[in-house]
């Protein structure tokens, strides 16, 4: 049974090598996975140690009426769905909700990259029920991980939208900032959306700019991670200081100021792509003091 091997399964740091991606979903399995979704927040069971999807065994006995399914693939062969409730659906008796948010600081990086695989198909197919071409109902392409239209045959992939976020550094200082209208203390590195016709370098430059008013050396990319509110792909980058004073925009930016890599302010965690742009160059700078 799945629920016998699940602890071994979710102990793997590296489970997402084990995840296949899939689009027809087997028929008549004894086994799935089942990632239940109620707006960003994802259902765990209080009988596990720590959160996992839901077995076959307890989503049947759950006895819920989704507003929809997805098939994402296989993890080590078994079979994986994401289902979706409505927003506010109560949790049943000996489970609890947990928002994506807080489910990053609290697993695995791999394990959450597949909890935001079927959280952002799911958000596809809730906002693809018809046609952007003729208004008519989709469906699921029999092939490929697309919808279809019933009368014109337009095809609609999993909506992606790529942003830059960026680590601005000068020695050993580094520009965090606090976003306007949030509510906690915590400073991070700039994002912001990569606009229709611009490359993603450009992108760096111009958000840079409209949000701090510096403007940078050639940007170097690091890394990238899925960030599923609703659907970005997080490209990120070191970027140089070249010239200019901090000018922040009041709409976007609360403060923004230069830190010193030994009295850093409250951060985001390593898990997230700023936290660990922001720990890998800390950790580069302590290396060249010893």
């Amino acid at each position: 049974m799945v629920s016998a091997m699940q602890d071994d399964i979710f102990d793997d740091i590296e489970m997402l090598k084990h995840f296949e991606p899939g689009v027809q979903a087997p028929i008549g399995t004894e086994n799935a996975w089942y990632f239940i979704y109620s707006g960003h927040a994802v259902l765990g069971s209080q009988h596990n140690r720590q959160w996992q999807p839901i077995a076959q065994d307890q989503y049947l006995a759950l006895s819920l009426t989704p507003l929809s399914q997805v098939y994402m693939g296989t993890l080590r062969g078994v079979a994986c769905y994401g289902v979706e409730l409505a927003w506010g659906f109560e949790a049943p008796v000996n489970h609890y909700w947990t928002g994506l948010r807080r489910l990053l600081l609290q697993t695995d990086e791999s394990l959450f990259a597949i909890v935001g695989r079927g959280r952002q198909l799911l958000e596809w197919h809730r906002t693809h029920q018809f046609c952007g071409q003729c208004g008519q109902l989709m469906q699921d392409h029999p092939v490929d991980r697309a919808r279809q239209c019933l009368s014109c045959d337009k095809l609609f992939y999993p909506r992606l939208s790529p942003c830059i976020i960026v680590l601005v550094t000068r020695g050993e200082e580094l520009l965090l900032a606090r976003g306007a209208g949030h509510s906690d203390a915590v400073y991070s590195t700039l994002a912001g959306f990569i606009e229709a016709g611009e490359t993603v370098e450009q992108a760096v430059h111009r958000e840079v700019m409209e949000e701090v008013g510096l403007e940078l050396q050639k940007p170097v990319y690091q890394g990238s991670q899925s960030w599923p509110f609703p659907h970005q792909l997080m490209l990120g980058f070191e970027a140089a200081y070249h010239s200019g004073e901090i000018a922040i925009d009041e709409k976007e930016i609360a403060d923004a100021r230069w830190w010193h890599f030994t009295e850093l302010p409250r951060h985001p965690p390593e898990m997230s792509i700023s936290g660990r742009l922001i720990h890998n160059y800390v950790q580069r700078l302590i290396k060249q003091r010893e």
